[in-house]
């Protein structure tokens, strides 16, 4: 009998699930290899799990992408440690949008602010390198998309919890963050249906310490000019150059995040609708302690054993002001609070009546709102010496017992001065956005999308006038003791004999305040008598209270010489409401067409496709505000006047309304061709505009008048005494919020790029960008003018902002990302991940500015000051590249997946940059006792030069690591850590004599744990 044959055993194919991080690189590349335009993502490995702790950290990995550092772009003197803002391919013209639709916080801004943003809300974030016609306007440097999910996206239930406790190394603190997703879809003869709710709330403290270094003068000696009165001028005799003095600071952040995302779906048979609404909340707190110097380089004096570099800068050496009996410091207790919060609502209809059309309806509305109060309050302290170390990475104060005692002793301290800070602003916006596709059954045109967009955006923002009230409780140039000539004479002008030390006012409002594991050990600083926390906190009653001291000194002082003088504190609550002068409201209005024709040749074997299309936007803008004149009089005192005089001026305070309109057309172009499936080549052009932000767009203008220079001789050899007032300096001056005639920057770009994906979590990629930028927005010197009480015309130079230059930001991009899959055993997990970017600018003025020396007048009309800069002894700058754009940046992450093991060991660096010049501190027009050291100038050897150093932030790397373990198929435990290395952040200031240190930033490592569970 034939034996029957067997039949054949199924083969047994393994199958392997890619999960977590490998499973997120995977689902990113996929999005980039067959987007329309050249775009690059980051994907959650788990629904709402980013791979880092903000926004900002999770964009920084992306090729192209750099990462704001600082609080602000416009005082970049304070570190953020988890980042506040990103630049794509060098350039600050970035556009956000969530979920495709414009997005914003009321924080002046076109976007939205990164740190408002919960990432644990977020399923992926996309960065768009030259969007399409389809795409909101706005986008030179690139588009943000960040992506929450829908219902439809889980196809079912899905629910997750997760939880993490963050620790911060030098804050010695360690807070939780909360998150939660549930979802479901269901089946029912209504249709499908699907609800989704996400919720997240975060708390972080952090602590940054930082050294910094006033600007570096030349040791001069004083000499009289008998042809200007006596005058006092200067003049060197050596190369010799140092700090004024070193101060430090330590700021303790405090920062709470709430996120909601609620979302729901219906479809039925051809119609699909969605609504959605996101809110985000982000509280702050800060408090700063810290010392700065109100040193004279002109009285100041360095030790005869000083070394000096051989740029003739110092390199070690003990600094004395006799001049002045010490060393003037103000030690500050600084209070900052802000609560913003951002709510979005969305509608979106689909309508799908035929396989070939698709009919949309989306709208949106959009509320953001934003409070702040910021309050100084200081004690002051006139240090007898400061020993200082130059020569190494980092300033350093060497401090003997001595020193210790003194900054110890609360009875050297006396009340210096307070400065207050209000704003709120609330923004809302409305937009509606119509979209038609229609796909052609052709071998050549696959799509053509329409659609029109308009939008309504109004804001009202309320700022305090003057915007940050520094007033003197009691300082040094007010009183007598520092004056030995003229204390107790009857003809004295100063308005107090002694300061309002802690021993007679107040003592029970400072501590003592001990930075302790400063900088985690990485120099020492002495302990410093500080105003306590609740002082500056407790606005505007503690004020009142500090100010009065200055009257009741001023009033004994008053009665003790039998003079008639004015003992009224100069500091009263600053307006804050609609009638301040530098309120506003704002109103802007936008109408967009669009078309956009996609295309292919597969079907003729040439394997190219792409879109070509048109965007033409119209933007109308409104605006309503303030000008103003405020004239406040120069006490001269008794005596005879030379020079002058002093005009006077009448008060007012007058509405503004400006508008502005402009339309932009758009094209774009978007090819690829592919070589074959993994290879691919592609193409794009496109117009495209970055709008002012609104911040820039204030139209507040005001004159503020009546000040001026005096300078007081007495001739005690005659009897009675006789004064003589000199009138050095007239001061009239303007300030602008903005310029409410500000047009979009423009760029022309080009982009190539070609992709190779080895696999499917494998790629080599590379791109070359070209964009050529005009209309620029950059300082420019504005003239207001007004009569004084008799008629006569006075000129108000202000600095503007005006669309005055062009340039381009052109580069390359290299990205590499592969796991090395044939490696035996564990190391079969082991991947790669690398990317840099070098990008190089040039900006080229419509109106150069290239004077060697800078004006001496400080009433802004120095253009220099705010184009170029000028350093100490008057002398200007050349040419700047953009602002905040590092040529140089890279990205390498070592990736493990392997079983339930995920980890990551990831480097991120940044080269030197640019932040600009001229900024509000103590290398900026705040300080106008620069050397006139021009010697064609007849003012040579003043000092009264307005100063604008150039400051620029230091290439930085930092590293971080996570490690997560899968326990079971729904728990898994991760271990993250952000900054192992304790790198420091480093900024420079630009001198003639070279890039000289100007502060040190630590921040510490941290450290969080976190669990996740899904069901």
């Amino acid at each position: 009998m034939a034996q029957s044959a067997e039949a054949p055993k199924a083969q047994q194919l393994e199958t392997v699930v890619v999960s977590g991080q490998r499973a997120a690189l995977q689902s990113a590349q996929k999005l980039k290899q067959n987007a329309d335009e050249i775009v690059d993502s980051i994907n959650a490995d788990d629904a709402g799990k980013l791979p880092d702790r903000s926004v900002s950290e999770v964009l920084q990995r992306i090729v192209g992408v750099t990462m704001d550092r600082v609080m602000a772009r416009g005082d970049p003197g304070r570190f953020s440690v988890e980042g506040s803002g990103v630049l794509i391919r060098g350039l600050t013209y970035v556009s956000s949008n969530l979920n495709g639709r414009e997005s914003f916080s009321a924080n002046g801004g076109r976007g939205l602010s990164w740190e408002d943003v919960p990432p644990e809300l977020m399923a992926g974030v996309d960065v768009y390198k030259n969007p399409s016609a389809e795409q909101i306007e706005g986008a030179i440097g690139g588009l943000v998309n960040l992506r929450t999910a829908l219902p439809f996206d889980y196809g079912g239930f899905k629910g997750n919890l997760g939880v993490s406790a963050t620790r911060n190394k030098l804050a010695d603190t360690t807070k939780p963050t909360y998150s939660g997703l549930i979802s479901n879809t269901w089946n029912t003869d209504l249709g499908k249906f699907g609800l989704l709710a996400h919720a997240a709330f975060s708390k972080s403290n952090t602590r940054t310490d930082s050294m910094f270094v006033d600007p570096y003068f030349l040791e001069v000696e004083k000499v009289s000019k008998p042809s200007d009165n006596d005058n006092a001028y200067y003049t060197s005799k050596t190369n010799h150059w140092f700090p004024k003095a070193l101060g430090w600071r330590t700021l303790a952040y405090d920062r709470t995040r709430q996120g909601s995302y609620f979302a729901g779906q219906w479809k039925k048979d051809t119609l699909e609708v969605a609504a959605t609404h996101f809110r985000s909340k982000y509280d702050f707190y800060w408090d700063e302690s810290s010392i700065d110097s109100q040193a004279d380089p002109y009285t100041s004096k360095v030790s005869s054993d000083a070394k000096w570099g051989s740029n003739g800068a110092l390199l070690s050496g003990t600094i004395t002001d006799p001049g002045h009996n010490g060393i003037p410091f103000n030690a500050n207790t600084r209070f900052s609070k802000r609560v913003s919060e951002t709510k979005e609502s969305t509608f979106n209809v689909v309508w799908t009546p035929t396989p070939a059309l698709r009919i949309a309806n989306d709208f949106q509305f959009i509320e953001s709102t934003t409070r702040a109060i910021d309050s100084t309050v200081a004690t002051g302290i006139n240090m007898p010496k400061e020993t200082v170390d130059m020569s190494g990475d980092l300033p350093r104060l060497i401090l003997d017992a001595a020193d210790r005692a003194y900054l110890a002793d609360p009875s050297k301290y006396y009340w210096g001065f307070t400065m207050e800070h209000l704003d709120k602003s609330r923004a809302t916006q409305k937009a509606w956005k119509g979209d038609v596709k229609y796909s052609f059954d052709h071998p050549v045109f696959q799509d053509l999308r329409v659609g029109l967009r308009f939008t309504e955006r109004d804001a009202n923002n309320q700022v305090s006038n003057p915007s940050y009230n520094w007033k003197a409780v009691t300082q040094t140039w007010q009183s007598a003791e520092f004056d030995q000539g003229a204390i107790n004479q009857s003809w004295d002008w100063h308005p107090i004999k002694s300061l309002a030390y802690l021993s007679r006012f107040g003592s029970n409002d400072t501590q003592l305040k001990a930075f302790n594991n400063f900088m985690n050990g990485k120099t020492q600083v002495a302990s410093l008598v500080l105003p306590k926390m609740a002082v500056a906190a407790n606005y505007p009653a503690s004020y009142a209270t500090l100010h009065s001291y200055y009257t009741k000194l001023c009033e004994e002082y008053k009665a003790q010489l039998g003079t008639n003088r004015n003992c009224a504190a100069s500091w009263q609550p600053i307006p804050f409401d609609e009638s301040s002068p530098n309120s506003n409201k704002q109103h802007e209005t936008t109408k967009t067409a669009y078309a956009q024709l996609r295309f292919g040749f597969d079907d003729w074997n040439v394997p190219l496709d792409g879109n070509v299309g048109l965007r033409v936007v119209n933007t109308k803008y409104d605006t309503t505000g303030y000008k103003s004149l405020n004239y406040t009089a120069t006490d001269i005192g008794a005596g005879t006047v030379v020079g002058g005089p002093i005009p006077t001026f009448t008060n007012f305070q007058t509405p503004i309304e400006v508008r502005n309109s402009y339309t932009d057309v758009l094209p774009t172009l978007n090819l690829k061709y592919k070589f074959r499936d993994n290879l691919q080549m592609r193409v794009a052009f496109a117009k495209a505009i970055a709008r002012p932000d609104f911040s820039t767009l204030q139209p507040n203008v005001q004159m503020l008048a009546g000040s001026a220079t005096v300078r007081t001789v007495v001739d005690t050899t005659v009897t009675p005494n006789t004064r003589t007032n000199y009138i050095d300096d007239l001061k009239n001056r303007g300030t602008a919020l903005g310029n409410p005639i500000l047009k979009p920057v423009k760029s022309d770009q080009f982009d190539v790029s070609a992709e190779w994906y080895l696999d499917k979590a494998s790629s080599i990629t590379m791109a070359a960008f070209n964009k050529q930028l005009k209309d620029v927005i950059v300082n420019e010197v504005g003239i207001l003018q007004a009569p004084d009480k008799t008629g006569k015309m006075y000129d108000f130079a202000y600095s503007t902002q005006v669309n005055g230059a062009k340039g381009w930001a052109r580069g390359l991009e290299f990205a590499v990302q592969h796991y090395f899959n044939g490696l035996p055993g564990l190391l079969a997990g082991l991947g790669v991940q690398a990317n840099v970017t070098y990008v190089d600018s040039k900006q080229k003025r419509y109106n150069s500015v290239g004077a060697e020396w800078c004006s001496g007048v400080t009433d802004e009309r120095n253009l220099n000051l705010y184009v170029n800069g000028c350093d100490t002894n008057g002398q200007s700058y050349g040419d700047h590249p953009l602002p905040n754009l590092s040529r140089k940046a890279f990205n390498l992450a070592i990736l493990y997946d392997h079983g339930p093991i995920s980890a990551r060991v990831a480097y991120a660096w940044r080269g030197k940059y640019l932040n600009g010049v001229a900024f509000p501190d103590n290398t900026g027009p705040n300080q106008t006792n620069g050397l006139n050291y021009n010697p064609n100038s007849p003012q040579y050897g003043r000092n009264n030069m307005p100063l604008g150093l150039p400051i620029w932030t230091d290439s930085f790397g930092q590293l971080d690591a996570s490690v997560e373990y899968q326990l079971t198929n729904q728990l898994k435990v991760v271990l993250q850590g952000q900054n192992l290395t304790d790198a420091v952040y480093k900024q420079l200031m630009e001198q003639h004599i070279g890039m000289m240190n100007r502060s040190g930033f630590v921040s510490g490592p941290r450290y969080t744990l976190s669990a996740r569970y899904q069901f």
